[in-house]
Order: structure tokens, then C-alpha cells, then sequence
């Protein structure tokens, strides 16, 4: 009988110590290169054990005194300065044997880590290197072998980043105040991929919801015809809030 082994589980558990956790953080930092069209991630190479000279998210463990979400801000602001930035928490990855220190007699504690991801600009992003001997952006679809559970996060987090792109305004906060349609959508299509939506259907669409208000501006790039510049209405906005937008 299932309930029967369910309860027969339930029991062995209980009678099982209470774990003992350390809490971690690990940062997913994406950042979208629109001129060479990649999504990019930040990366740091490891300098002790375990995973010695893995590359890694950039991560670190929560101190006295200090809340979970400012030891991601902490961690952040050692690795990367940038004026806007979009950090939400991601998930809670806690399942056993995720990091091989638990096994160590030594240590004998679980590791907790609470992730979060970012968003920022690549053209205003400037990596400190300080003390760190690797950090590197590096492209989404080539990732190396990370440390930990870290792939397992990333992919989590790139999945959260197309689904926010999707029904909040996450784009236009690493965009710059002013812009051509041509950079919204080759932001989409960086992160979300290249068959989401046809420009022309992505312009009429986008248009029709009215929350891009036209500033009367045009830039020339290249041979083509003039573009106009766009600003993101916030107001205008808000109806569509937490609603998948239609050009997706």
C-alpha cells in the first residue's frame, strides 16, 4: 500500500538527527552583449577546494548579523559594478550530497544556497578583479563544466529570465533610457531566442499596448533608414503588470 511505505518512510526520517545547515548565496549575473547578440553569465574561478580552479557562480556564505539578500548585494558589489541592476531571488537548492564538504569529518554540515539573479548592462558593467585571478563573461550556450550544483542553477535562473521578459518590464531596466525597437527585440530574441516572434509582428504588436512612448528623436545606424527613439511609460504600463505580454 503506498500510504503504508509513505508512513513507513515518514518514520525512519524522524528518527534521524535534525540537520545541521550552512547558508550560502550564489549569484546567476546575466548580462546581454546585443552588438555580438549572446546572453551572457558571470563566472569566477574557485581557488580552494573543493572544485579547485572550477569555474563557478559568483557566491559566498552568510555572515553574522548580516540577511540573506545583503550577502547577495555584498557578493555583487565585490565582483561587478554597475549603476542599474535587476536582482531577484531565484530558489533555495538544499538537497544532500550537493556539496562534497558534507561527507568531511571535519565539517559535517549541509550546505544551503539560496540563489538570486541579476540582470545588468554589458556596455556599463566593469568587473573588479581585485583579488581574483578568473572572472569572465561568459556565453549562455557555452558553458564549461561549473562546480557544485551550479549548471543546475544556472539553468534555473535562464529559465526565470525568459519567463520574466514575458510579463514584467525586466528589459527595459538594463536598456537605456532611450531606444530603437531594433534593441528591445534583439534583447528578446538574445534571451528568449531568435523564433519567439518576427520583427515586424514584434513592432505592431508592442505599439498597439501603448507603454512605449515615442520621443520624437531618430538615430541613423548603418545604411538603413532613420529609427526612432522609444521611452519605456511605467504608468502605461501598469495594466499589463504580471500579464504575459502578447508579442511573446
Amino acid at each position: 500500500m503506498p500510504g503504508r511505505n509513505h508512513k513507513k518512510i515518514a518514520a525512519a526520517v524522524n528518527q534521524q538527527p535534525l540537520a545541521d545547515f550552512k547558508v550560502g548565496v550564489d549569484n546567476v549575473i546575466f548580462s546581454v552583449d546585443t552588438a555580438q547578440n549572446r546572453l551572457l553569465v558571470l563566472l569566477v574561478m574557485r581557488q580552494q577546494e573543493p572544485f579547485l580552479n572550477y569555474w563557478s557562480l559568483p557566491g559566498t556564505l552568510v555572515r553574522q548579523g548580516e540577511s540573506i539578500e545583503d550577502a547577495a548585494y555584498r557578493i555583487l558589489a565585490e565582483k561587478i559594478r554597475v549603476k542599474n541592476l535587476y536582482l531577484e531571488q531565484l530558489y533555495t537548492f538544499g538537497g544532500p550530497k550537493r556539496d562534497p564538504r558534507e561527507d568531511c569529518e571535519s565539517y559535517g554540515v549541509r550546505y544551503l544556497s539560496v540563489s538570486y539573479f541579476a540582470l545588468v548592462r554589458f556596455e556599463e558593467a566593469e568587473l573588479i578583479a581585485d583579488g581574483v585571478t578568473g572572472i569572465a563573461w561568459y556565453p549562455v550556450k557555452q558553458l564549461p563544466q561549473l562546480a557544485f550544483d551550479h549548471n543546475q542553477i544556472l539553468a534555473y535562473g535562464h529559465r526565470r529570465l525568459r519567463n520574466k521578459l514575458e510579463y514584467s518590464p525586466i528589459a527595459f531596466e538594463v536598456l537605456p533610457e532611450t531606444f530603437t525597437l531594433n534593441d528591445l527585440y534583439q534583447l528578446y530574441t538574445t534571451v528568449i531566442g531568435e523564433h519567439f516572434s518576427d520583427y515586424s509582428n514584434f513592432r505592431a504588436r508592442l505599439l498597439k499596448l501603448g507603454f512605449l512612448s515615442d520621443t520624437g528623436i531618430k538615430v541613423s545606424r548603418g545604411a538603413g533608414r532613420p529609427a526612432s527613439l522609444y521611452k519605456f511609460d511605467a504608468e502605461a504600463f501598469a495594466p499589463f503588470k504580471d500579464k504575459p505580454l502578447v508579442f511573446i
